[in-house]
């Protein structure tokens, strides 16, 4: 028993330090949202006496939070639509539609994955620029759609390689075309995977900065996270303002993450399932 007890606490107290590690940022930039200036500087590490809701009134309105927040709310709801509907299409092909390369089409899509963005950035930025779609919502949505398609694709197809075969055998005798099996049988089969594959796709739109900041130059254009780190220099003597707008950002992610965390877990090891 005593050596059941000290494995557990080997583990508890790690993980404890972890999640104190974790809340400890997010708490202080709380409190620090709620102080006045003059409170800041004389003492930043101390507990706010009263709660400053004008802090964040201001960095919502005068900021352009406001505006910001709706660019992001925009851009994601697009690409999420876009990459669910392209990435469970083509997950339903190469798993259960077998053609020849798909074999080859599927490694070249795992090899997608390990490119890293920086190595496609300037030929994506020429691409877009050639096309008048920089500093615009289409041209961010093509350029999420195109970074994390693969990442898409490679889940729902090893979603769908869990499905028995017989069922698109059924319904093919059925009288279904390959559209029909899919719209009919396949999507509403993969609602778990889809929820999965779009609270993690949301998460990763929402939190990018490298690409928005590249193909959203303009100040109006500019989606919630490049807003933020903007505000570091603007309001450099102004903290509290510039915690308002990091708070801002931080809720919508906090709140996804407690409400479907269970979904984030199953898309993480939904490629690890044997198709």
């Amino acid at each position: 028993m005593s050596g059941t007890r000290l494995t557990k606490w080997v583990v508890a107290v790690p993980m404890a330090a972890l999640a104190l590690a974790t809340i400890y940022p997010l708490v202080f930039t709380a409190n620090v949202a709620m102080k006045t200036r003059r409170e800041y500087i004389l003492d930043r590490f101390s507990l706010s006496d009263s709660l400053h809701w004008e802090n964040i009134v201001k960095a919502w309105t005068s900021v352009g939070m406001s505006r910001y927040f709706l660019n992001s709310v925009i851009v994601v709801a697009c690409s999420v639509v876009l990459l669910l509907l392209l990435g469970s299409m083509a997950g339903f092909a190469l798993a259960r539609l077998r053609f020849r390369g798909s074999s080859t089409l599927f490694l070249g899509i795992l090899a997608a994955l390990f490119v890293p963005f920086q190595v496609i950035m300037v030929p994506l930025a020429r691409i877009m620029a050639d096309t008048g779609l920089v500093d615009t919502y289409p041209g961010l949505v093509l350029a999420y759609v195109a970074q994390f398609l693969p990442f898409t694709i490679f889940l729902m197809t090893s979603y769908y390689s869990t499905v028995p075969p017989e069922i698109v055998d059924a319904a093919r005798i059925d009288g279904n075309t390959v559209y029909g099996v899919y719209w009919r049988i396949m999507l509403p089969m993969g609602a778990p995977a889809l929820l999965s594959v779009g609270v993690l796709n949301a998460l990763f739109c929402w939190n990018d900065v490298l690409i928005s900041l590249l193909m959203m130059p303009s100040a109006e254009n500019r989606t919630l996270m490049v807003g933020v780190t903007s505000l570091r220099g603007q309001y450099s003597d102004d903290i509290p303002t510039f915690a308002s707008g990091v708070l801002i950002a931080a809720v919508p992610v906090l709140l996804v993450y407690l409400f479907l965390q269970r979904q984030i877990a199953d898309g993480v090891t939904a490629g690890a399932t044997k198709g």
